[in-house]
């Protein structure tokens, strides 16, 4: 372990380069767009819940029931006595959900993302992820110890160009996310699948910010493309849209009876808590029957891109509730993250590592309660602290 000294450097170094984070008390306020954060009220525009399901009343009321027959926890890995009934009916929800034959529930996406590509993806076998991928994917490449490779953003012609160096006898998996977290950008679906379609690759499909958001009744980024086939592998979480805990991975029979036996991150991990299970199963429901929030969180997303535009920020090619306001430096970046904050808006400063050097952003997140009055007052505030920054 380094010593204390060495720590100490470590952090007065992430000072100096405006990339120092610290942990501040957030607690919900009055619904899902106010929060109390650090003794002040401020109007949240960071989160994923993008369709305020983590507080939808049909929601907290199979939590409630939950609790009362099966408890607070699991008590067991799956492949013990974790594995209640509440798994098979939200994984069978799942698998409707993505048009898949089964789904496989994991304690985060994280876990999802290392387990299933641990176990999937032999030492020999090509790795090819978008470089903007979340850390999530890049891990779980790393953590499979193939060869692997990252392909400039969405750069379809490098990545023509690395399939058609693999050698014959090795198996080619591409990685992307279906809306990149960072940038909201939608992925090239068709087009990637074109690819492994002629290069024999498989998809590994990181829909996290997709699922609920994306397709005609919140399918994610395939049936946005109304695209199905067994060479896309689709991941997923609970913990965005459908506002709770967990990940999971939609594919065939065969594939999530393999990953049963073989994901570590699965086997070697207590259950969750079938509360969380509940929640899940309740959300998928509100999804299916009412596409009401997420009419109004794509009236919300196409109005504000609309106003932010117009007032000159560069938002990049977003063409989706995550709204990247593009600065470039870490100090500028954090001054505008702490002027709205003072104005009661809380909008995080994104910074390397988790972006790229020299891309530091400002990154908000709409939701389907967001009401116009609030996406208002943000943009009233972001044109002001813009111009007194002189980003505008």
């Amino acid at each position: 372990m380094p010593s204390c000294d060495t720590l100490r450097q470590e952090i007065e170094r992430l000072q100096r380069q405006y990339s120092l984070r610290e942990l501040v008390v957030s607690d919900p306020s009055h619904g899902t767009t106010q929060i109390e954060r650090g003794g002040k009220s401020l109007s949240l525009f960071c989160a994923n819940d993008y369709l305020g399901l983590s507080r939808h009343p049909a929601v907290l009321d199979a939590v409630l029931l939950a609790l009362q027959k099966f408890g607070i926890g699991a008590g067991a890995s799956r492949l013990l006595s974790g594995n209640s009934s509440l798994y098979t009916r939200l994984e069978s929800d799942l698998a409707r959900l993505k048009a898949t034959e089964s789904a496989l529930v994991f304690s985060t996406g994280y876990m999802a993302n290392l387990g299933a590509l641990g176990a999937l993806i032999a030492p020999d076998d090509l790795i090819l992820a978008d470089r903007l991928s979340h850390a999530s994917l890049i891990e779980g490449a790393r953590h499979a110890k193939g060869r692997f490779r990252l392909y400039p953003h969405q750069a379809m012609d490098q990545l023509k160009k690395e399939l058609e160096k693999r050698k014959p006898t090795q198996k080619a998996f591409i990685l992307t996310e279906g809306i990149f977290s960072m940038e909201g950008e939608i992925a090239p679906l068709p087009a990637l699948l074109t690819l492994a379609e002629q290069y024999d690759a498989t998809i590994y499909l990181d829909d996290a910010h997709a699922t609920g958001v994306l397709g005609p009744k919140g399918e994610g980024t395939c049936a946005h493309f109304g695209l199905r086939s067994p060479r896309i592998l689709q991941m997923g979480t609970l913990s965005k849209a459908i506002g709770g805990l967990g990940g999971f991975l939609a594919a065939d029979d065969t594939t999530v009876q393999y990953l049963v036996n073989k994901a570590r991150t699965l086997i070697y991990t207590t259950a969750l808590p079938p509360a969380l299970l509940a929640a899940a199963i309740a959300a998928l429901a509100v999804i299916r029957s009412d596409d009401g929030p997420r009419q109004r969180l794509w009236h919300n997303t196409t109005y504000f891109l609309t106003q932010v535009r117009q007032l000159g920020f560069d938002v990049g090619a977003t063409q989706t509730p995550i709204v990247p306001i593009f600065v470039g430096d870490s100090e500028t970046t954090l001054r505008f993250s702490r002027k709205l904050l003072e104005a009661g808006f809380y909008v995080p400063a994104i910074r390397p590592p988790t972006v790229p050097p020299g891309t530091s952003r400002l990154r908000i997140s709409l939701m389907a309660d967001h009401t116009q009055s609030e996406m208002d007052r943000l943009l009233s505030t972001l044109q002001a602290v813009g111009r007194t920054l002189r980003l505008i």
